[in-house]
Protein backbone atom coordinates (compact mmCIF):
# COMPACT_ATOMS: atom_id res chain seq x y z
CA UNK A 1 0.00 0.00 0.00
CA UNK A 2 1.03 3.62 -0.38
CA UNK A 3 3.35 4.65 2.46
CA UNK A 4 5.12 7.90 3.16
CA UNK A 5 8.89 7.72 3.15
CA UNK A 6 11.19 10.61 2.26
CA UNK A 7 14.85 10.66 3.24
CA UNK A 8 17.85 12.84 2.41
CA UNK A 9 21.56 12.24 2.82
CA UNK A 10 24.93 13.26 1.37
CA UNK A 11 27.38 11.34 -0.78
CA UNK A 12 30.54 12.15 1.23
CA UNK A 13 34.18 11.60 0.39
CA UNK A 14 34.97 11.42 4.13
CA UNK A 15 32.98 8.16 4.25
CA UNK A 16 34.98 6.71 1.39
CA UNK A 17 32.09 7.27 -1.00
CA UNK A 18 32.39 8.05 -4.70
CA UNK A 19 29.74 9.96 -6.63
CA UNK A 20 30.58 7.91 -9.73
CA UNK A 21 30.17 4.63 -7.89
CA UNK A 22 26.91 5.78 -6.28
CA UNK A 23 25.54 6.82 -9.68
CA UNK A 24 26.58 3.51 -11.27
CA UNK A 25 24.87 1.50 -8.53
CA UNK A 26 21.63 3.48 -8.57
CA UNK A 27 21.37 3.39 -12.36
CA UNK A 28 22.55 -0.23 -12.74
CA UNK A 29 25.19 0.93 -15.21
CA UNK A 30 28.93 0.65 -15.87
CA UNK A 31 30.91 3.83 -15.11
CA UNK A 32 34.62 4.60 -14.87
CA UNK A 33 35.85 6.82 -12.02
CA UNK A 34 38.69 8.95 -13.44
CA UNK A 35 39.87 10.04 -9.99
CA UNK A 36 40.20 6.47 -8.69
CA UNK A 37 40.98 4.99 -12.13
CA UNK A 38 38.47 2.29 -11.35
CA UNK A 39 35.44 0.94 -13.21
CA UNK A 40 32.21 0.19 -11.35
CA UNK A 41 29.92 -2.28 -13.11
CA UNK A 42 26.42 -2.79 -11.70
CA UNK A 43 24.71 -3.74 -14.95
CA UNK A 44 23.56 -7.02 -13.39
CA UNK A 45 21.54 -5.20 -10.73
CA UNK A 46 17.82 -6.00 -11.24
CA UNK A 47 14.66 -3.91 -10.84
CA UNK A 48 15.97 -0.55 -12.12
CA UNK A 49 13.12 0.41 -14.45
CA UNK A 50 14.02 4.01 -15.27
CA UNK A 51 17.22 6.08 -15.32
CA UNK A 52 17.42 9.65 -16.50
CA UNK A 53 19.43 12.81 -15.93
CA UNK A 54 17.20 15.87 -15.79
CA UNK A 55 18.89 19.22 -16.34
CA UNK A 56 17.69 22.82 -16.62
CA UNK A 57 16.83 23.96 -20.12
CA UNK A 58 19.93 25.33 -21.83
CA UNK A 59 22.38 23.07 -19.98
CA UNK A 60 25.24 21.69 -22.11
CA UNK A 61 24.57 18.24 -23.54
CA UNK A 62 27.49 16.62 -21.72
CA UNK A 63 25.74 16.91 -18.32
CA UNK A 64 23.27 14.27 -19.50
CA UNK A 65 26.15 11.80 -19.77
CA UNK A 66 26.23 10.14 -16.33
CA UNK A 67 29.95 9.30 -16.42
CA UNK A 68 30.99 12.80 -17.52
CA UNK A 69 28.66 14.51 -15.05
CA UNK A 70 29.78 12.77 -11.88
CA UNK A 71 33.46 12.74 -12.84
CA UNK A 72 33.19 16.52 -13.33
CA UNK A 73 31.77 16.77 -9.81
CA UNK A 74 34.58 14.59 -8.42
CA UNK A 75 37.18 16.76 -10.17
CA UNK A 76 35.63 20.00 -8.88
CA UNK A 77 35.68 18.93 -5.23
CA UNK A 78 39.23 19.11 -3.82
CA UNK A 79 38.70 18.51 -0.10
CA UNK A 80 39.08 15.07 1.43
CA UNK A 81 35.82 15.62 3.35
CA UNK A 82 33.87 17.06 0.40
CA UNK A 83 30.13 16.63 0.03
CA UNK A 84 29.83 15.36 -3.54
CA UNK A 85 26.06 15.21 -3.98
CA UNK A 86 22.84 15.29 -2.04
CA UNK A 87 20.71 12.19 -2.35
CA UNK A 88 16.95 12.16 -1.95
CA UNK A 89 15.11 8.86 -1.67
CA UNK A 90 11.34 8.50 -1.57
CA UNK A 91 8.87 5.61 -1.64
CA UNK A 92 6.56 5.35 -4.65
CA UNK A 93 2.93 4.23 -4.23
CA UNK A 94 2.55 0.54 -5.04
CA UNK A 95 -0.97 1.23 -6.29
CA UNK A 96 0.39 3.05 -9.36
CA UNK A 97 1.61 1.25 -12.46
CA UNK A 98 5.30 1.49 -13.27
CA UNK A 99 4.68 4.08 -15.99
CA UNK A 100 2.45 6.15 -13.68
CA UNK A 101 5.08 6.03 -10.93
CA UNK A 102 7.79 7.19 -13.35
CA UNK A 103 5.63 10.14 -14.47
CA UNK A 104 5.05 11.02 -10.81
CA UNK A 105 8.75 10.88 -9.91
CA UNK A 106 9.75 12.91 -12.98
CA UNK A 107 7.19 15.62 -12.27
CA UNK A 108 8.30 16.02 -8.66
CA UNK A 109 12.01 16.11 -9.53
CA UNK A 110 11.44 18.50 -12.43
CA UNK A 111 9.30 20.94 -10.44
CA UNK A 112 11.15 20.85 -7.13
CA UNK A 113 14.77 20.57 -8.24
CA UNK A 114 15.43 21.08 -11.96
CA UNK A 115 13.34 24.23 -12.40
CA UNK A 116 15.35 25.70 -9.52
CA UNK A 117 18.57 25.30 -11.46
CA UNK A 118 20.17 22.03 -10.35
CA UNK A 119 20.88 18.79 -12.19
CA UNK A 120 19.15 15.64 -10.96
CA UNK A 121 20.07 12.02 -11.66
CA UNK A 122 16.77 10.14 -11.26
CA UNK A 123 16.59 6.36 -10.92
CA UNK A 124 13.41 4.40 -10.22
CA UNK A 125 13.80 1.00 -8.54
CA UNK A 126 10.82 -1.38 -8.64
CA UNK A 127 11.85 -3.75 -5.87
CA UNK A 128 9.18 -6.26 -4.87
CA UNK A 129 7.03 -4.57 -2.23
CA UNK A 130 9.32 -1.54 -2.12
CA UNK A 131 9.11 0.67 -5.22
CA UNK A 132 11.18 3.80 -4.68
CA UNK A 133 13.21 6.50 -6.39
CA UNK A 134 16.78 7.71 -5.85
CA UNK A 135 17.69 11.26 -6.85
CA UNK A 136 21.32 12.40 -6.80
CA UNK A 137 21.45 16.19 -6.98
CA UNK A 138 24.38 18.40 -7.81
CA UNK A 139 25.19 21.00 -5.17
CA UNK A 140 27.03 23.60 -7.25
CA UNK A 141 25.79 26.09 -9.80
CA UNK A 142 26.67 25.23 -13.39
CA UNK A 143 28.16 28.06 -15.44
CA UNK A 144 29.93 28.43 -18.80
CA UNK A 145 33.21 27.31 -17.22
CA UNK A 146 31.78 24.32 -15.36
CA UNK A 147 30.64 23.94 -11.77
CA UNK A 148 31.10 27.03 -9.62
CA UNK A 149 29.94 28.06 -6.15
CA UNK A 150 27.87 25.95 -3.79
CA UNK A 151 24.18 26.85 -3.85
CA UNK A 152 23.15 29.38 -1.21
CA UNK A 153 19.75 27.74 -0.85
CA UNK A 154 21.32 24.98 1.26
CA UNK A 155 21.76 27.49 4.10
CA UNK A 156 18.00 27.31 4.63
CA UNK A 157 18.15 23.55 5.04
CA UNK A 158 15.35 23.15 7.61
CA UNK A 159 12.90 25.22 5.59
CA UNK A 160 13.95 23.42 2.41
CA UNK A 161 13.36 19.95 3.83
CA UNK A 162 9.89 20.87 5.12
CA UNK A 163 8.98 22.17 1.65
CA UNK A 164 10.29 19.05 -0.10
CA UNK A 165 8.46 16.67 2.24
CA UNK A 166 5.15 18.48 1.89
CA UNK A 167 5.52 18.93 -1.87
CA UNK A 168 6.24 15.21 -2.32
CA UNK A 169 3.06 14.25 -0.42
CA UNK A 170 1.02 16.79 -2.40
CA UNK A 171 2.35 15.59 -5.76
CA UNK A 172 1.92 11.89 -4.94
CA UNK A 173 -1.64 12.44 -3.70
CA UNK A 174 -2.51 14.36 -6.86
CA UNK A 175 -1.29 11.47 -9.03
CA UNK A 176 -3.11 8.88 -6.90
CA UNK A 177 -6.30 10.90 -7.30
CA UNK A 178 -5.78 11.19 -11.07
CA UNK A 179 -5.44 7.43 -11.25
CA UNK A 180 -8.86 7.11 -9.59
CA UNK A 181 -7.37 5.67 -6.39
CA UNK A 182 -8.91 6.37 -3.00
CA UNK A 183 -5.49 6.41 -1.31
CA UNK A 184 -3.31 9.18 0.12
CA UNK A 185 -0.04 9.64 1.95
CA UNK A 186 0.69 12.16 4.71
CA UNK A 187 4.01 13.90 5.38
CA UNK A 188 3.06 14.70 8.97
CA UNK A 189 4.27 12.65 11.94
CA UNK A 190 2.03 10.00 13.48
CA UNK A 191 1.61 12.24 16.52
CA UNK A 192 0.50 15.18 14.37
CA UNK A 193 -2.00 12.88 12.65
CA UNK A 194 -3.36 11.69 16.00
CA UNK A 195 -2.41 8.04 15.41
CA UNK A 196 -2.02 5.63 18.33
CA UNK A 197 0.64 3.43 16.72
CA UNK A 198 4.32 4.32 16.60
CA UNK A 199 6.03 4.71 13.22
CA UNK A 200 8.39 1.93 12.24
CA UNK A 201 12.01 3.02 11.99
CA UNK A 202 13.40 2.77 8.47
CA UNK A 203 16.28 0.33 8.16
CA UNK A 204 19.01 1.42 5.77
CA UNK A 205 20.27 -1.24 3.40
CA UNK A 206 23.40 -2.31 5.39
CA UNK A 207 21.28 -2.86 8.50
CA UNK A 208 18.57 -4.63 6.51
CA UNK A 209 21.08 -6.95 4.84
CA UNK A 210 22.67 -7.74 8.22
CA UNK A 211 19.23 -8.57 9.61
CA UNK A 212 18.58 -10.94 6.71
CA UNK A 213 21.83 -12.72 7.55
CA UNK A 214 20.60 -13.17 11.10
CA UNK A 215 22.91 -10.53 12.55
CA UNK A 216 21.42 -8.24 15.18
CA UNK A 217 22.06 -4.51 15.29
CA UNK A 218 20.94 -1.52 17.30
CA UNK A 219 18.67 -0.36 14.47
CA UNK A 220 17.06 -3.79 14.12
CA UNK A 221 16.56 -4.03 17.89
CA UNK A 222 14.77 -0.67 17.96
CA UNK A 223 12.46 -1.74 15.13
CA UNK A 224 11.53 -4.94 16.97
CA UNK A 225 10.78 -2.95 20.14
CA UNK A 226 8.45 -0.60 18.24
CA UNK A 227 6.71 -3.54 16.54
CA UNK A 228 6.23 -5.29 19.88
CA UNK A 229 4.62 -2.19 21.43
CA UNK A 230 2.40 -1.71 18.38
CA UNK A 231 1.40 -5.39 18.42
CA UNK A 232 0.21 -5.14 22.03
CA UNK A 233 -1.87 -2.04 21.22
CA UNK A 234 -3.43 -3.77 18.21
CA UNK A 235 -4.28 -6.91 20.18
CA UNK A 236 -5.86 -4.80 22.92
CA UNK A 237 -7.92 -2.83 20.37
CA UNK A 238 -7.85 -4.36 16.87
CA UNK A 239 -9.85 -1.46 15.40
CA UNK A 240 -6.64 0.59 15.57
CA UNK A 241 -5.85 -1.14 12.25
CA UNK A 242 -8.99 0.35 10.70
CA UNK A 243 -8.17 3.79 12.13
CA UNK A 244 -4.72 3.65 10.56
CA UNK A 245 -6.05 2.48 7.19
CA UNK A 246 -8.82 5.05 6.90
CA UNK A 247 -6.45 7.93 7.46
CA UNK A 248 -4.96 7.02 4.07
CA UNK A 249 -8.04 5.69 2.26
CA UNK A 250 -11.76 5.63 2.97
CA UNK A 251 -12.24 2.12 1.53
CA UNK A 252 -9.96 -0.92 1.62
CA UNK A 253 -9.63 -4.63 0.85
CA UNK A 254 -8.74 -7.68 2.93
CA UNK A 255 -5.23 -7.50 1.53
CA UNK A 256 -4.90 -3.93 2.81
CA UNK A 257 -5.91 -5.09 6.29
CA UNK A 258 -3.46 -8.00 6.20
CA UNK A 259 -0.60 -5.73 5.11
CA UNK A 260 -1.33 -3.30 7.93
CA UNK A 261 -1.35 -6.13 10.47
CA UNK A 262 1.78 -7.90 9.21
CA UNK A 263 3.80 -4.68 9.50
CA UNK A 264 3.69 -5.23 13.26
CA UNK A 265 2.71 -8.89 13.74
CA UNK A 266 4.29 -11.61 11.60
CA UNK A 267 3.88 -14.58 13.96
CA UNK A 268 1.44 -16.86 12.01
CA UNK A 269 -0.69 -17.80 15.00
CA UNK A 270 -1.04 -14.24 16.35
CA UNK A 271 -1.63 -12.95 12.82
CA UNK A 272 -4.40 -15.49 12.15
CA UNK A 273 -6.20 -14.79 15.42
CA UNK A 274 -6.08 -11.05 14.90
CA UNK A 275 -7.35 -11.27 11.31
CA UNK A 276 -10.27 -13.39 12.54
CA UNK A 277 -11.14 -10.76 15.15
CA UNK A 278 -11.00 -8.00 12.53
CA UNK A 279 -13.22 -10.00 10.15
CA UNK A 280 -15.87 -10.28 12.87
CA UNK A 281 -15.56 -6.68 14.01
CA UNK A 282 -18.90 -4.85 14.14
CA UNK A 283 -16.99 -1.77 12.94
CA UNK A 284 -16.37 -3.35 9.51
CA UNK A 285 -18.88 -2.56 6.73
CA UNK A 286 -18.96 -4.36 3.36
CA UNK A 287 -19.42 -1.96 0.44
CA UNK A 288 -18.80 -4.38 -2.45
CA UNK A 289 -19.07 -8.14 -2.02
CA UNK A 290 -16.42 -10.33 -3.58
CA UNK A 291 -17.10 -12.43 -6.63
CA UNK A 292 -15.45 -15.61 -5.39
CA UNK A 293 -14.24 -17.50 -2.38
CA UNK A 294 -16.02 -18.86 0.65
CA UNK A 295 -18.13 -16.38 2.57
CA UNK A 296 -18.28 -12.66 2.06
CA UNK A 297 -14.84 -11.74 3.39
CA UNK A 298 -12.70 -12.37 0.30
CA UNK A 299 -9.73 -10.73 -1.34
CA UNK A 300 -11.58 -8.69 -3.96
CA UNK A 301 -14.34 -7.36 -1.70
CA UNK A 302 -14.17 -3.72 -0.59
CA UNK A 303 -14.88 -2.39 2.88
CA UNK A 304 -15.11 0.73 4.97
CA UNK A 305 -15.82 1.36 8.64
CA UNK A 306 -18.89 2.52 10.48
CA UNK A 307 -16.85 5.48 11.70
CA UNK A 308 -16.18 6.65 8.13
CA UNK A 309 -19.83 6.13 7.16
CA UNK A 310 -20.92 8.16 10.18
CA UNK A 311 -18.58 10.98 9.14
CA UNK A 312 -19.89 10.91 5.55
CA UNK A 313 -23.47 10.92 6.82
CA UNK A 314 -22.63 13.88 9.06
CA UNK A 315 -21.15 15.71 6.07
CA UNK A 316 -24.34 15.03 4.11
CA UNK A 317 -26.57 16.32 6.92
CA UNK A 318 -24.51 19.49 7.35
CA UNK A 319 -24.56 20.06 3.58
CA UNK A 320 -28.35 19.67 3.51
CA UNK A 321 -28.71 22.25 6.29
CA UNK A 322 -26.37 24.65 4.47
CA UNK A 323 -28.39 24.23 1.26
CA UNK A 324 -31.53 25.20 3.16
CA UNK A 325 -29.81 28.23 4.71
CA UNK A 326 -30.19 31.00 2.12
CA UNK A 327 -28.13 33.55 4.04
CA UNK A 328 -25.68 34.76 1.36
CA UNK A 329 -27.49 36.80 -1.29
CA UNK A 330 -25.53 39.17 -3.51
CA UNK A 331 -26.51 42.59 -4.78
CA UNK A 332 -27.71 42.87 -8.36
CA UNK A 333 -25.44 45.87 -8.86
CA UNK A 334 -22.42 43.85 -7.70
CA UNK A 335 -23.23 40.99 -10.07
CA UNK A 336 -23.75 43.35 -13.00
CA UNK A 337 -20.47 45.11 -12.21
CA UNK A 338 -18.65 41.77 -12.20
CA UNK A 339 -20.31 40.89 -15.49
CA UNK A 340 -19.11 44.12 -17.07
CA UNK A 341 -15.57 43.52 -15.81
CA UNK A 342 -15.40 39.89 -17.01
CA UNK A 343 -16.93 40.15 -20.47
CA UNK A 344 -14.67 37.38 -21.80
CA UNK A 345 -16.50 34.64 -19.86
CA UNK A 346 -18.69 32.21 -21.78
CA UNK A 347 -22.37 31.51 -21.09
CA UNK A 348 -21.33 28.25 -19.40
CA UNK A 349 -18.89 30.07 -17.12
CA UNK A 350 -21.55 32.62 -16.16
CA UNK A 351 -23.86 29.76 -15.24
CA UNK A 352 -21.10 28.56 -12.90
CA UNK A 353 -20.80 32.08 -11.44
CA UNK A 354 -24.59 32.15 -10.92
CA UNK A 355 -24.43 28.84 -9.06
CA UNK A 356 -21.48 29.88 -6.88
CA UNK A 357 -23.10 33.21 -5.94
CA UNK A 358 -26.50 31.78 -5.03
CA UNK A 359 -27.86 32.66 -1.55
CA UNK A 360 -27.31 29.06 -0.39
CA UNK A 361 -24.51 28.43 2.12
CA UNK A 362 -22.88 25.64 0.12
CA UNK A 363 -22.41 25.12 -3.63
CA UNK A 364 -20.34 22.84 -5.88
CA UNK A 365 -18.72 23.42 -9.28
CA UNK A 366 -16.67 20.92 -11.28
CA UNK A 367 -14.47 20.82 -14.37
CA UNK A 368 -11.03 19.78 -15.59
CA UNK A 369 -8.04 22.13 -15.58
CA UNK A 370 -8.28 24.53 -18.49
CA UNK A 371 -12.08 24.53 -18.48
CA UNK A 372 -12.35 28.07 -17.09
CA UNK A 373 -13.12 27.50 -13.41
CA UNK A 374 -10.49 30.00 -12.19
CA UNK A 375 -11.89 32.78 -14.37
CA UNK A 376 -15.39 32.02 -13.09
CA UNK A 377 -14.13 32.14 -9.48
CA UNK A 378 -12.51 35.52 -10.16
CA UNK A 379 -15.85 36.90 -11.38
CA UNK A 380 -17.69 35.41 -8.40
CA UNK A 381 -15.11 36.97 -6.07
CA UNK A 382 -15.86 40.43 -7.47
CA UNK A 383 -19.61 39.88 -7.05
CA UNK A 384 -19.17 38.70 -3.46
CA UNK A 385 -16.81 41.50 -2.46
CA UNK A 386 -19.12 44.03 -4.11
CA UNK A 387 -21.83 42.69 -1.81
CA UNK A 388 -19.71 43.13 1.31
CA UNK A 389 -18.42 39.59 1.83
CA UNK A 390 -14.85 38.52 2.63
CA UNK A 391 -13.60 35.85 0.21
CA UNK A 392 -10.95 33.26 1.12
CA UNK A 393 -9.41 30.31 -0.69
CA UNK A 394 -8.66 26.94 0.91
CA UNK A 395 -6.93 23.92 -0.63
CA UNK A 396 -5.46 20.59 0.43
CA UNK A 397 -2.08 21.38 -1.19
CA UNK A 398 0.17 24.39 -0.80
CA UNK A 399 0.85 24.67 -4.55
CA UNK A 400 -2.89 24.62 -5.24
CA UNK A 401 -3.36 27.55 -2.84
CA UNK A 402 -0.71 29.50 -4.75
CA UNK A 403 -2.41 28.75 -8.08
CA UNK A 404 -5.88 29.63 -6.80
CA UNK A 405 -4.60 32.99 -5.61
CA UNK A 406 -2.61 33.59 -8.80
CA UNK A 407 -5.39 32.83 -11.28
CA UNK A 408 -8.52 33.94 -9.45
CA UNK A 409 -7.19 36.67 -7.15
CA UNK A 410 -8.64 34.95 -4.06
CA UNK A 411 -6.27 35.16 -1.09
CA UNK A 412 -5.66 31.51 -0.23
CA UNK A 413 -4.08 29.10 2.26
CA UNK A 414 -4.10 25.38 2.91
CA UNK A 415 -6.90 23.79 4.91
CA UNK A 416 -4.31 22.89 7.55
CA UNK A 417 -3.41 26.60 7.81
CA UNK A 418 -7.04 27.64 8.23
CA UNK A 419 -7.74 24.95 10.83
CA UNK A 420 -4.69 25.98 12.83
CA UNK A 421 -5.65 29.67 12.58
CA UNK A 422 -9.20 28.95 13.77
CA UNK A 423 -8.00 26.75 16.62
CA UNK A 424 -5.50 29.34 17.88
CA UNK A 425 -8.04 32.15 17.64
CA UNK A 426 -5.83 34.14 15.25
CA UNK A 427 -8.58 34.17 12.62
CA UNK A 428 -12.31 34.44 13.30
CA UNK A 429 -14.93 33.23 10.85
CA UNK A 430 -18.50 34.53 10.57
CA UNK A 431 -21.47 34.84 8.26
CA UNK A 432 -19.62 37.46 6.25
CA UNK A 433 -17.00 34.94 5.09
CA UNK A 434 -17.05 32.87 1.93
CA UNK A 435 -14.54 30.02 1.51
CA UNK A 436 -13.72 28.65 -1.94
CA UNK A 437 -12.39 25.12 -1.38
CA UNK A 438 -10.43 24.17 -4.50
CA UNK A 439 -9.46 20.57 -5.41
CA UNK A 440 -12.27 19.47 -3.09
CA UNK A 441 -11.98 15.85 -4.22
CA UNK A 442 -8.54 15.63 -2.62
CA UNK A 443 -9.78 16.57 0.85
CA UNK A 444 -9.94 13.65 3.28
CA UNK A 445 -13.34 12.75 4.71
CA UNK A 446 -12.54 13.64 8.32
CA UNK A 447 -10.93 16.97 7.39
CA UNK A 448 -13.87 17.93 5.18
CA UNK A 449 -16.23 17.15 8.06
CA UNK A 450 -14.26 19.39 10.43
CA UNK A 451 -14.05 22.29 7.97
CA UNK A 452 -17.69 22.11 6.89
CA UNK A 453 -18.83 21.91 10.53
CA UNK A 454 -16.78 25.00 11.39
CA UNK A 455 -18.20 27.01 8.48
CA UNK A 456 -21.76 25.90 9.20
CA UNK A 457 -21.52 26.77 12.90
CA UNK A 458 -20.10 30.20 12.03
CA UNK A 459 -22.78 30.86 9.41
CA UNK A 460 -20.17 31.12 6.63
CA UNK A 461 -20.51 29.86 3.05
CA UNK A 462 -18.51 27.08 1.36
CA UNK A 463 -18.04 26.79 -2.40
CA UNK A 464 -16.47 23.47 -3.40
CA UNK A 465 -14.57 23.28 -6.68
CA UNK A 466 -13.23 20.01 -8.06
CA UNK A 467 -13.03 17.41 -10.80
CA UNK A 468 -16.28 15.87 -12.07
CA UNK A 469 -14.61 12.46 -12.32
CA UNK A 470 -14.33 12.44 -8.52
CA UNK A 471 -18.14 12.35 -8.32
CA UNK A 472 -18.30 8.87 -9.84
CA UNK A 473 -19.35 6.21 -7.28
CA UNK A 474 -16.12 4.20 -7.59
CA UNK A 475 -13.73 7.13 -7.64
CA UNK A 476 -11.78 8.92 -4.95
CA UNK A 477 -13.31 12.03 -3.39
CA UNK A 478 -16.01 10.57 -1.11
CA UNK A 479 -16.48 13.76 0.95
CA UNK A 480 -16.86 15.95 -2.15
CA UNK A 481 -19.34 13.44 -3.55
CA UNK A 482 -21.41 13.43 -0.34
CA UNK A 483 -21.78 17.22 -0.54
CA UNK A 484 -22.44 17.40 -4.30
CA UNK A 485 -25.24 14.85 -3.93
CA UNK A 486 -27.04 17.33 -1.64
CA UNK A 487 -26.24 20.54 -3.50
CA UNK A 488 -26.26 19.46 -7.11
CA UNK A 489 -23.35 20.86 -9.12
CA UNK A 490 -22.54 22.80 -12.24
CA UNK A 491 -19.88 21.38 -14.57
CA UNK A 492 -17.67 23.70 -16.62
CA UNK A 493 -16.82 21.36 -19.49
CA UNK A 494 -15.27 23.51 -22.22
CA UNK A 495 -11.49 23.66 -22.62
CA UNK A 496 -10.36 27.26 -23.07
CA UNK A 497 -6.99 28.74 -23.81
CA UNK A 498 -5.46 31.29 -21.48
CA UNK A 499 -5.60 34.77 -22.95
CA UNK A 500 -3.18 36.43 -20.53
CA UNK A 501 0.50 35.69 -21.33
CA UNK A 502 1.54 35.12 -17.71
CA UNK A 503 -0.98 32.29 -17.50
CA UNK A 504 0.20 30.39 -20.56
CA UNK A 505 3.14 28.45 -19.13
CA UNK A 506 1.34 27.20 -16.04
CA UNK A 507 -1.76 26.46 -18.12
CA UNK A 508 0.33 24.41 -20.56
CA UNK A 509 1.78 22.37 -17.67
CA UNK A 510 -1.66 21.69 -16.22
CA UNK A 511 -3.01 20.63 -19.61
CA UNK A 512 -0.04 18.27 -20.00
CA UNK A 513 -0.95 16.60 -16.72
CA UNK A 514 -4.64 16.37 -17.62
CA UNK A 515 -3.80 14.92 -21.03
CA UNK A 516 -1.68 12.22 -19.36
CA UNK A 517 -4.52 11.38 -17.00
CA UNK A 518 -7.19 11.21 -19.70
CA UNK A 519 -5.01 9.32 -22.20
CA UNK A 520 -4.21 6.68 -19.60
CA UNK A 521 -7.93 5.80 -19.34
CA UNK A 522 -8.78 5.24 -23.02
CA UNK A 523 -9.27 1.52 -22.49
CA UNK A 524 -11.73 2.11 -19.65
CA UNK A 525 -13.74 4.79 -21.39
CA UNK A 526 -13.36 5.29 -25.18
CA UNK A 527 -15.40 8.50 -24.88
CA UNK A 528 -12.36 10.10 -23.25
CA UNK A 529 -10.59 10.11 -26.63
CA UNK A 530 -12.52 13.18 -27.71
CA UNK A 531 -11.54 14.92 -24.47
CA UNK A 532 -7.89 14.01 -25.07
CA UNK A 533 -8.05 15.29 -28.65
CA UNK A 534 -9.53 18.56 -27.43
CA UNK A 535 -6.84 18.93 -24.78
CA UNK A 536 -4.06 18.15 -27.24
CA UNK A 537 -5.36 20.68 -29.74
CA UNK A 538 -5.49 23.33 -27.04
CA UNK A 539 -1.94 22.41 -25.97
CA UNK A 540 -0.78 22.96 -29.57
CA UNK A 541 -2.43 26.36 -29.74
CA UNK A 542 -0.99 27.37 -26.38
CA UNK A 543 2.46 26.11 -27.42
CA UNK A 544 2.23 28.21 -30.58
CA UNK A 545 1.48 31.33 -28.51
CA UNK A 546 4.35 30.62 -26.11
CA UNK A 547 6.82 29.95 -28.93
CA UNK A 548 5.97 33.28 -30.56
CA UNK A 549 7.40 35.20 -27.58
CA UNK A 550 11.07 35.11 -26.61
CA UNK A 551 10.16 36.13 -23.04
CA UNK A 552 7.66 33.29 -22.74
CA UNK A 553 10.13 30.80 -24.21
CA UNK A 554 12.65 31.82 -21.56
CA UNK A 555 9.95 31.19 -18.98
CA UNK A 556 9.22 27.81 -20.57
CA UNK A 557 12.93 26.98 -20.37
CA UNK A 558 12.97 27.82 -16.66
CA UNK A 559 9.91 25.60 -16.19
CA UNK A 560 11.58 22.73 -18.05
CA UNK A 561 8.93 22.52 -20.80
CA UNK A 562 10.67 24.31 -23.68
CA UNK A 563 11.31 21.12 -25.67
CA UNK A 564 7.65 20.02 -25.40
CA UNK A 565 6.47 23.51 -26.35
CA UNK A 566 8.74 23.57 -29.41
CA UNK A 567 7.63 20.10 -30.48
CA UNK A 568 3.91 20.85 -30.27
CA UNK A 569 4.28 24.29 -31.86
CA UNK A 570 6.21 22.68 -34.74
CA UNK A 571 3.54 19.98 -35.08
CA UNK A 572 0.83 22.62 -35.14
CA UNK A 573 2.66 24.56 -37.86
CA UNK A 574 3.29 21.46 -39.98
CA UNK A 575 -0.22 20.03 -39.88
CA UNK A 576 -1.80 22.36 -42.49
CA UNK A 577 1.06 21.62 -44.91
CA UNK A 578 0.74 17.87 -44.39
CA UNK A 579 -2.96 18.07 -45.09
CA UNK A 580 -2.06 19.64 -48.45
CA UNK A 581 0.19 16.69 -49.31
CA UNK A 582 3.60 17.87 -48.12
CA UNK A 583 5.77 15.20 -46.50
CA UNK A 584 7.75 17.01 -43.79
CA UNK A 585 10.71 15.51 -41.99
CA UNK A 586 10.30 16.35 -38.33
Amino acid sequence: MAVYFFDTSHIRRSKGQSAVRAAAYRSASRLHDYHLDRTFDYTAKPDVIHSEILAPEGSPEWVRNRELLWNAIEAREKRCDAQLAREIKFALPEELTQSQAIVLAREFVQEEFVTRGTIADLNVHWDQGNPHAHVMRTMRELGPDGFGLKEREWKRWGELLVRWREHWADTANEHLLRAGLDVRIDHRSYREQGMELEPLIYLRRPVFEALRRGERSEGARRVEEVRARNALKIEQRPEIVFDSLTRRQSTFTRRDIAREVVRNIDDPERFGKLMARLERSPELVTLVHGTGGAGNFVADARYTTRAILRVEQRIGKIASKMVAAAHHPIRDAAFNSARSKHRELSVEQWEAVRQMTSPRSVEAVTGLAGSGKSAAIAAAKDAWEGSGYRVHGATFRGIAAENLEKYSGVESGTLAFWEMAWKSGRVAVSGGDIFVIDEAGMVATRQMARVLSKLYEAGAKAVLVGDAEQLEPIAAGAAFRAIAERTGYHEVSGIRRATEPEHLIDRFKRMQRDFTKVAARFDLDPALKSRAAELRQDMKQTATEISSSSDLMRGAARAGIASQVKSLARESAHRPLEEKGFNLDR
